[in-house]
C-alpha cells in the first residue's frame, strides 16, 4: 500500500523542534513511501486583500498577475494532494498555532479546490486522506481547556474532508519529565 506522507512544520525551531522529531518517529512507524516536507520556519505570506480577490476571481478570468498571486496556495494544495497521509507537527504557542501553520491554514483552504459550498454548508473535498497531528507544549496539556490549537487543527482537517485523526502528544515539557514516554504511547496507536 502507498504511503506518501506530507509533514508539516509549524514551529519557528524547524528540525530543532520536539513536535518535529515526534513527526519523525510516526514516519518511521508508518513506513512512508515517500515524504515530502514543508517546514514553515521561516514563515509564510498571510493572505491579503490582493490573494482574496485573485482567489474569488473565476480562474478562467484571472489574470496573470492573480495566477501568481495564488501560486504558492496552488503549490500547498498539491502537496496535500499528494499525500495520502498529512502530519502535521506543531507546538503550542500561546495557546494556538504557530503564525506561519495559521498562514498555511489559510492559503490551503479554498472553495472548490479544497472545499466547496453547497445548500447545506461546506463540504471538504479531501476525503481520502488520513492526517497525525504532533502536538507539544511547554505547560499546556494537550486537548485540554486552554489548549486551543488541537481543536482547531482537528477542525480545519474535519473543514477540509479529512475525518480520520490521530494526535500524538509530547507536552507539558517544562513541568513533566515523562512527556516522551506518553508520546511513545501515542505513537504506538498510530496504525
Amino acid at each position: 500500500m502507498r504511503k506518501n506522507i506530507l509533514l508539516v512544520s509549524g514551529s519557528a525551531q524547524s528540525t530543532n523542534a520536539s513536535s518535529f522529531k515526534v513527526a519523525n518517529q510516526v514516519i518511521e512507524k508508518l513506513q512512508a513511501t515517500a515524504v515530502k516536507i514543508r517546514d514553515l520556519s521561516t514563515g509564510l505570506p498571510s493572505i491579503d486583500h490582493e490573494w482574496v480577490t485573485a482567489n474569488f476571481a473565476e480562474q478562467s478570468s484571472r489574470n496573470n498577475e492573480q495566477k501568481t498571486r495564488l501560486t504558492l496556495s496552488d503549490e500547498l494544495i498539491n502537496e496535500i494532494m499528494w499525500a495520502d497521509i498529512l502530519i502535521i507537527a506543531s507546538p503550542i504557542y500561546n495557546f494556538s498555532v504557530p503564525s506561519a501553520l495559521k498562514s498555511w491554514i489559510d492559503q490551503i483552504c479554498r472553495a472548490g479546490l479544497t472545499f466547496n459550498y453547497t445548500e447545506t454548508g461546506p463540504v471538504g473535498l479531501l476525503k481520502e486522506k488520513r492526517a497525525v497531528l504532533t502536538i507539544t507544549s511547554g505547560g499546556v496539556p494537550v486537548d485540554s481547556s486552554v489548549d486551543f490549537a488541537t481543536p482547531y487543527l482537528r477542525q480545519v482537517l474535519n473543514f477540509i474532508g479529512i475525518q480520520d485523526i490521530q494526535t500524538v502528544g509530547a507536552d507539558q515539557q517544562v513541568t513533566t519529565t515523562d512527556f516522551m514516554e506518553r508520546a511513545a504511547e501515542d505513537i504506538r496507536k498510530v496504525a
